[in-house]
């Protein structure tokens, strides 16, 4: 049976997630809290890593560790670096970059970390196709693309054309990277899953508020139904 990981950044999101697991068992790490329960027939792993890339980093490694996960999944919210993805809509992760790791030059490109092949940190394919699919099903307005990760919540149309012009990236956030970094180095599949809260370009003042808790339950609601048609495809094939 595969074990689902499942990491937010926020309280909501992480919550609604704990809500529906059935025999649930908590595991304090540390300051975090691991939610071990089932979805349906998925047994999955949640937690809250907290805002940053360190904390999604640490806390994927201890999810890595100590739970076996079969693959990770890193669902939250993001702003968007591209006019055609608004608040509201979801982007699933092709791939994701530290936009913030700069040793240019050592001749390595921008955003990549020495040590690593390149700069972006390429998603699972099948999970991405289940995160597309659930959010098809539930009619949202999804789309594929770079997500851009730093420890910046980026809120100035300079920092925003910049991201986006250097990087190709889709939308910006503060944790995806760091997730996507720490499976890669262990081999571990994973997915990004974000909903859209805020357009990074100072107005952030004013949607932040508005579309956080919204964006958090949509992206809670897409990544459970993705997760239920993973066990249901995974049992499909354990029984050929």
């Amino acid at each position: 049976m595969e074990t689902y990981g499942i990491i937010g950044a926020m309280d909501v999101e992480v919550a609604l997630w704990r809500e529906a697991l059935a025999q649930r068992t908590d595991t304090a790490i540390g300051d975090r809290l691991f939610s071990e329960g089932f979805l349906g027939d998925a047994r999955c792993v949640v937690v809250q890593c907290g805002v940053g890339m360190v904390n999604a980093a640490a806390c994927t490694q201890a999810l890595i560790d100590r739970f076996a996960v079969s693959c990770v999944i890193n669902t939250g919210i993001a702003g968007s670096l591209d006019a055609s993805i608004d608040i509201g809509d979801v982007v699933v992760a092709t791939d994701a970059v530290n936009w913030v790791m700069d040793v240019q030059n050592l001749g390595y490109a921008a955003g990549q970390t020495p040590g690593l092949p390149q700069a972006a940190l390429v998603a699972d394919a099948r999970l991405r196709e289940a995160a597309l699919k659930a959010a098809c099903t539930a009619g949202a307005r999804a789309h594929e693309g770079r997500v851009a990760s730093g420890d910046l919540f980026v809120r100035r149309n300079a920092d925003k054309s910049r991201i986006a012009e250097t990087f190709g990236a889709r939308c910006c956030e503060m944790e995806g990277a760091a997730v996507a970094q720490v499976c890669t180095v262990n081999h571990v599949p994973f997915a990004i899953v974000r909903a859209i809260s805020d357009k990074a370009d100072g107005s952030a003042a004013v949607d932040y508020p508005t579309f956080e808790a919204q964006a958090a339950h949509d992206c809670a609601a897409l990544t459970q139904a993705m997760v239920a048609l993973l066990a249901t495809s995974a049992h499909a094939t354990d029984h050929r």
